[in-house]
């Protein structure tokens, strides 16, 4: 047989990129709720702050709990924001 009695065969279609990566909803939800949680030492936070400031000279350690908080409540931030979004390519 010579490559003249073989039928044209036709080129394979490219392999498609697969898409994101999906994550499961379990998953998905429990970060959003560990977020939450940790959201809310932040609120306590910005309370104890704001009634630290009506003070004539706020105690340091006052000042220091409230900043740490305020870090704990920014990770709650930053955790809700990456369960939203999905992984990152």
């Amino acid at each position: 047989m010579s490559s003249a009695d073989l039928p044209p065969t036709e080129p394979t279609p490219p392999d498609r990129p697969s898409g994101p990566a999906s994550r499961h909803g379990c998953l998905t939800a429990l970060m959003v709720i560990i977020g939450i949680v940790l959201l809310l030492p932040g609120v306590c936070a910005i309370i104890f702050g704001v009634a630290s400031v009506g003070s004539s000279s706020p105690d340091p350690t006052v000042t220091l709990l409230v900043l740490l908080g305020l870090a704990v409540g920014a990770g709650g931030i930053l955790l809700i924001r990456a369960a939203i979004r999905g992984p990152q390519r």
